[in-house]
């Protein structure tokens, strides 16, 4: 029953520090909440919208709206994101990008190389 989880490793003197990817999706994940906007997140693949504002069981598993690569040195983030219609896409997407950078590094200690935003949908609400 042991899944497979993919971490981020953090060599220390007294040893490693290992976090999962969904913790970072997670961190991600709430600092999107934040951001003036910002009304919901879509799965990575296009599909139908997931608002994961409202959807604690989604956003504790962090992975929906977030995808994360850790192959390098640092890491990059893709977030696929649904912003309320009125609002500048640039400058809520530009927005978001900085919150998700600052919150995973300072929550992390990671360096984060890139955040790509993919605005999906435009709400109405």
């Amino acid at each position: 029953m042991a899944e497979s989880k993919e971490y981020m490793t953090l060599p220390e003197e007294n040893g490693s520090i290992n976090i999962a990817e969904e913790v970072i999706a997670s961190i991600a994940v709430g600092a999107v909440r934040e951001v003036e906007g910002v009304t919901g997140m879509m799965t990575a693949m296009g599909g139908s919208v997931t608002d994961l504002v409202n959807n604690k069981k989604n956003a504790q598993k962090g992975a929906r709206g977030v995808k994360i690569d850790m192959t390098g040195a640092a890491l990059k983030l893709d977030l696929y994101l649904t912003v309320k219609y009125g609002y500048a896409i640039p400058e809520v997407a530009e927005n978001a990008q900085k919150a998700v950078i600052s919150a995973v590094e300072a929550m992390t200690g990671c360096a984060v190389e890139a955040v790509n935003i993919r605005v999906g949908g435009v709400t109405l609400d």
